[in-house]
């Protein structure tokens, strides 16, 4: 295949970028280079913000419903490209071609939502205690915002945040992870293709310098940002250095539950899908698991079984079910790190059979189901982000629960059980963001609040209504006419 020409988008131009050369390779096959080309520099950044600043109020006016229909067409030119550009996104990043086809097509979902916002209430009117005046409390844009998206969502995570961002008003500084680039590309050639004005969306293709430099750049109002929780707490004091909001989705532990009276059969499914779909790079993925002690043994059954049924290989493939990570420094990592627990006292219960298609040097793990000796080993409470999942037993739903809510993070868990009173506990006592009962920990929709509680989230949640509590600010007006 040809090699893809990497461009940055500033102003409503495609520019070669003025840094180091980046070079974004397949990794299932290494030595395949699916794109190419210069990254952008400090000038460009700030070329890419005065655009933004330039373009935001003109934006900032148009009627929501202009705004709605640019995405609106985005919307059909990103669904009409899927398999193309799901082809390239699991050639760039290495999910399964139907996982890649299939979060094209949700990018298109989340753009046709957000263009529905034209329709749907923008402000409050209440009673004001004065005669002849109402209270309004209206909507506005924050202005400028930098958006900073990771590798493993290229093109779904970019589009939660950018289409809200737009339809209310906002012009747009999107740094997308080095690692995918060309998704990036697609999704900004979409929207201008749909019409949006030049100056509104600028894409900075970057390393991490250019990221860090975003939250602190002068000429940006807000920032949203997924990744880590290392740098999304650094995101977060560069904001509040200056006065700035700043969302963070970072990291996740995420646990499934499985109860005594659970559909043992059912559950294994749903927790296998969880743990190793996207080879585990998923911040939703399920990396932790507690069985309840009475079931342990059949429940293990049941997973071994399907865990030694999965193929890993070329992720362009229909048979595999598992592709390679994304780099690497991840497959080293995340190897090292299972080998260690190994070394600790833990015991792999479960693997894939594997199957592998790929390239000898592609950068795959074996999906792995590790026994730990407690809730102290560090692979209960690190993250991965990969296909590696964790196991403990517990005596009972209370110390399940107990187990499950241990650890810094608290952005997803899943509960499997036939207790109506059970799943309502874990409602009660879950300290998550996102909770499936009877469901995989992974997945999210577009309409309704995704983030994480404790230190996997910082600021309102994503997506839904609730995106519009960051994306904009809110102008309490008392309208009295103008007659004494």
């Amino acid at each position: 295949m040809d090699v893809i020409e990497l461009l940055n988008h500033i102003d409503g131009q495609w520019a070669e970028g003025g840094g180091a050369v980046l070079v974004d390779n397949n990794p299932a096959f290494p030595d395949q280079v699916v794109a190419r080309g210069a990254l952008a520099d400090e000038s460009q950044l700030d070329r890419s913000v005065r655009a933004a600043r330039n373009a935001a109020p003109g934006w900032a006016r148009e009627p929501m419903h202009n705004r709605a229909a640019v995405l609106a067409r985005a919307a059909d030119l990103v669904d009409r490209s899927a398999e193309q550009w799901g082809a390239e996104l699991t050639r760039e990043e290495g999910k399964t071609l139907a996982e890649g086809i299939g979060e094209v097509r949700r990018a298109a979902q989340i753009l046709r939502y957000y263009a529905g916002a034209a329709d749907r209430e923008t402000g409050a009117v209440y009673s004001s205690p004065r005669p002849g005046e109402q209270i309004l409390v209206t909507r506005k844009p924050i202005g400028v915002v930098g958006i900073i998206t990771p590798f493993n969502f290229p093109i779904a995570i970019p589009v939660w945040k950018i289409a809200p961002a737009l339809v209310y008003g906002n012009a747009v500084v999107f740094k997308p992870a080095s690692s995918v680039p060309v998704l990036a590309m697609r999704l900004t050639q979409a929207l201008h293709e749909a019409g949006l004005p030049p100056g509104v969306l600028n894409l900075v293709l970057a390393d991490g310098h250019i990221a860090a430099a975003l939250p602190e750049h002068p000429g940006i109002d807000a920032v949203s940002f997924t990744g880590s929780t290392a740098v999304g707490r650094r995101m977060a004091a560069a904001g509040a250095a200056r006065g700035i909001p700043v969302q963070a989705e970072m990291g996740g532990k995420n646990a499934a539950v499985v109860l005594a009276d659970a559909d043992l059969g059912w559950a294994a499914e749903q927790v296998m899908l969880g743990a190793f779909r996207s080879a585990g790079q998923k911040c939703t993925a399920t990396s932790r698991l507690i069985v309840d002690d009475a079931v342990a043994g059949d429940f293990l059954s049941e997973l071994t079984i399907r865990v030694k049924g999965l193929e890993v290989g070329d992720p362009m493939l229909g048979s595999v079910a598992v592709g390679p990570l994304v780099s690497q420094s991840s497959r080293a990592y995340v190897s090292q790190r299972v080998s260690d627990a190994v070394g600790q006292g833990a015991s792999v219960i479960a693997t894939a059979e594997d199957h592998r298609s790929g390239s000898p040097d592609g950068h795959f793990v074996t999906p792995t189901v590790v026994q730990l000796p407690g809730a102290t080993a560090a692979l209960w409470s690190e993250e991965l982000f990969g296909p590696v999942l964790s196991v403990l037993g517990a005596h009972g739903a209370e110390q399940a629960f107990a187990l499950a809510n241990s650890g810094d993070y608290g952005l997803s868990a899943a509960v499997f059980t036939a207790d109506l009173g059970r799943a309502l506990d874990a409602v009660d006592d879950l300290d998550v963001g996102v909770l499936h009962v009877n469901s995989e920990s992974a997945g999210a929709d577009p309409h309704v609040p995704f983030g994480g509680a404790k230190r996997s989230g910082y600021g309102p949640k994503e997506q839904g209504e609730a995106a519009r509590e960051f994306f904009t600010h809110t102008t309490t007006v008392y309208l009295r006419g103008g007659r004494a």
